[in-house]
């Protein structure tokens, strides 16, 4: 057994479907992993949660982020390149989830340094078996940077 204290880990999702964003808070509460969700519905509200800007201000700085790609005022592929090209956000995973499979969607966000991309299921189990296993992949396998 682990002397460590297990933090919980601090998700953000980026989704503008009220039902999805339940659906994913859903999945993330039955799993092992102890951890805290912040949901934003739109692109504009990601940065500000990340740069920590108005009502964001004391914000924790996710560990992980889950994006989806067709948001409003500022769609995922915007908030994506902007994530990856600031040197304090960078290191932050990026996983797309989006119901989008389109082969240039798939390139794009690849090519602009998201950590994976994976395609919504249109069933509600599969949907929450998915955002379970990522939870699981991304917060119990991967050994991810600090905080800062």
């Amino acid at each position: 057994m682990s002397s460590e204290i297990q933090k919980a880990i601090n998700i953000l999702l980026v989704e503008d479907n009220p039902g999805d964003a339940r659906l994913a808070q859903e999945a993330l509460k039955e799993n092992k992993v102890a951890n805290t969700l912040h949901w934003v519905d739109d692109g504009v509200k990601a940065l500000d949660f990340l740069h920590r800007r108005g009502e964001y201000a004391d914000a924790p700085r996710p560990d992980v982020i889950l994006l989806d790609l067709n948001l409003p005022r500022k769609d995922g592929r915007e908030v994506l390149a902007e994530i990856k090209d600031d040197s304090d956000l960078k290191r932050i995973p990026v996983v797309v989830l989006t119901v989008s499979q389109a082969e240039e969607d798939i390139l794009k966000t690849y090519n602009l340094h998201a950590n994976c991309y994976i395609t919504k299921p249109l069933d509600l189990d599969r949907f929450l078996e998915v955002v379970q296993q990522v939870e699981n992949f991304w917060l119990t396998i991967v050994k991810l940077p600090d905080s800062q």
